[in-house]
């Protein structure tokens, strides 16, 4: 597990926040919301509870569904963070992170979602949305 403090910011800087990752690892989301949302899968950094803000003025938080929001800077639109509505469960858009080179892609959620025009290489675990829901109703809602 890493431990690392990471700094990240949104595309004009009015948002700076740090986290620390739960694992070096992120996975994509390829549900219709995320895609809209970040104009394509959504690339995420499981990181708990360890975001902090340093310059979060310009942040603002939209709550998309019964379960989760969405973070972005109101300035340029960065898409930042995805959280658990009402728990402190937040995954950092990995695009926003200021290192990024030693995470590793490894999971897929959503995958029945995903649109036929583009597939990643990389060999992930793969998930539906009813196996997330699941875990959700299961408790697991790591």
């Amino acid at each position: 597990m890493k431990s690392d403090r990471r700094k990240a910011q949104c595309l004009c800087g009015a948002v700076r926040l740090s986290a620390v990752p739960s694992k070096t690892e992120t996975g994509v989301c390829h549900c219709s919301m995320c895609r809209r949302w970040a104009a394509g899968p959504f690339f995420a950094v499981d990181c708990g509870d360890s975001v902090e803000f340093e310059a979060g003025d310009d942040f603002e938080l939209y709550r998309s569904s019964d379960w989760g929001e969405r973070g972005f800077c109101r300035k340029c639109g960065t898409p930042l963070v995805w959280q658990l509505h009402g728990k402190k469960q937040t995954s950092v858009s990995l695009t926003a992170f200021d290192e990024i080179d030693d995470m590793v892609f490894t999971s897929e959620i959503f995958i029945d979602e995903k649109p036929d025009i583009y597939s990643f290489a990389d060999a992930t675990e793969k998930m539906t949305g009813a196996e997330v829901f699941a875990m959700f109703v299961d408790g697991q809602d790591g």
